[in-house]
């Protein structure tokens, strides 16, 4: 009797494996985030308000009460952080860090190359990306995104860095570091993995608009490009966290400059 099939099927068992973890991985973090931002580009396409009229509110205050919204935002940045966790978790194997694996470690001989790469990332990705939002709302294809809230407490701008460290840390060691180290594990190619990754990055700021879905699949191809180069998630970490920084932290000077284009229209 042949042993053929008993090995296809010992192959197939692990394969399948992968996939259901991949699912869950996503259906309890950024697949999820997907789903939903899919739903509400639908709604908002088929409101009677025009895209370009509408509004999406992120980093905004959960309560009137100063010490509740505090702890409710500062548990939604720890809280936030457990699908990395939980990937850093699966990929754990004696003798071998999922840090290291990933190139998220934090090593001295590399930290300098991690951020001049990551400086790299914000002029090439950061700079076109503002630039990619105000065209897109000036096309009325972009909501207008209030990235922080218009009264602020002294812990406002800490706790809007914490919520742009946890985006950076989110997205690419979810989408880039793991997701690209399961799919390798399953067969996939390089520009498969990363047209699908970057996708997957696009989907799930659909509740920004249309723009801004082209904008972060561009993002994604170059981000997971660059991991396939330099094979480190850690400078894709620090240059997110800084351009969401910058977002975040410099939203209520540009609604002040530019209130026709980060501002909603009326």
């Amino acid at each position: 009797m042949s042993l053929l099939p008993e090995r296809d099927a010992a192959f197939a068992a692990p394969r399948r494996r992968l996939g259901i973890e991949i699912g869950i991985v996503l259906a309890l973090s950024l697949g999820a985030s997907a789903l939903y931002s899919i739903l509400t580009l639908i709604s908002r396409l088929t409101a009677e308000t025009s895209l370009g009229n509408q509004s999406a509110g992120i980093n905004q205050a959960t309560s009137t009460r100063e010490w509740l919204d505090f702890t409710n935002q500062f548990l939604g940045f720890a809280l936030g952080l457990a699908p990395v966790a939980l990937v850093l978790y699966l990929l754990w194997r004696p003798g071998s860090s999922p840090f290291a694996q990933l190139g998220l470690d934090v090593r001295p001989r590399l930290l300098g190359r991690d951020f001049a790469r990551a400086l790299f990332l914000v002029a090439v990705i950061g700079v076109p990306g503002i630039a990619l939002y105000a065209v897109g709302r000036l096309l009325g294809i972009t909501v207008a995104v209030q990235a922080a809230p218009p009264d602020q407490y002294w812990w406002t701008i800490p706790m809007l860095i914490l919520a742009a460290l946890k985006a950076g840390l989110l997205e690419e060691v979810i989408v880039i570091g793991y997701l690209y180290k399961r799919l390798d594990q399953l067969g996939w190619g390089t520009w498969k993995i990363i047209i699908a990754s970057a996708l997957l990055r696009g989907s799930y700021h659909l509740y920004q608009g249309i723009g801004p879905f082209f904008g972060n699949v561009v993002m994604g191809v170059v981000f997971g490009w660059c991991y396939r180069r330099w094979g480190r998630v850690m400078p894709l970490v620090i240059a997110h966290t800084l351009i969401d920084i910058i977002s975040f932290v410099g939203y209520p000077l540009a609604l002040a400059w530019w209130p026709g284009i980060f501002g909603v229209s009326k």
